[in-house]
């Protein structure tokens, strides 16, 4: 059953995000490595945290609404609750250590980097 799901879900996020590859406009090695990181910055990271900001409301309604009389959901609703937490904190961490690393490492991406001229001619 989870597996059909995840197969589901995988094929989905394919298809959806096909489009997005095919209109890229990719001319060389650069712009591949630009696309592939503004797609990690631009849809999966939102899609990370909105997924774990959704685990972090069930559990919430879990917990408080569907577990009000009953134990077992209410432990389940906390699980699901510190999952989404966990998922936060992981993804924030990462983050900021990327972060930290991309500034120290004056990896900021800023645009093309300009060689400067020392006025040797190849080839005539």
């Amino acid at each position: 059953m989870k597996k059909n799901a995840l197969i589901h879900v995988s094929v989905t996020a394919i298809a959806l995000a096909l489009p997005l590859v095919s209109l890229a406009a990719i001319n060389n090695v650069s712009d591949v490595g630009s696309f592939i990181i503004d797609t990690i910055n631009n849809v999966i990271v939102p899609v990370l945290f909105a997924v774990a900001f959704i685990v972090f409301l069930w559990g919430v309604f879990k917990t408080f609404i569907l577990g009000a009389n009953d134990e077992e959901a209410k432990t389940n609703g906390k699980n699901l609750m510190l999952y989404g937490l966990i998922g936060f904190f992981v993804m924030v961490s990462l983050w900021g250590l990327v972060n930290i690393l991309t500034n120290t490492t004056a990896l900021d991406n800023s645009g093309p980097v300009n060689l400067p001229d020392v006025g040797v001619q190849v080839g005539g």
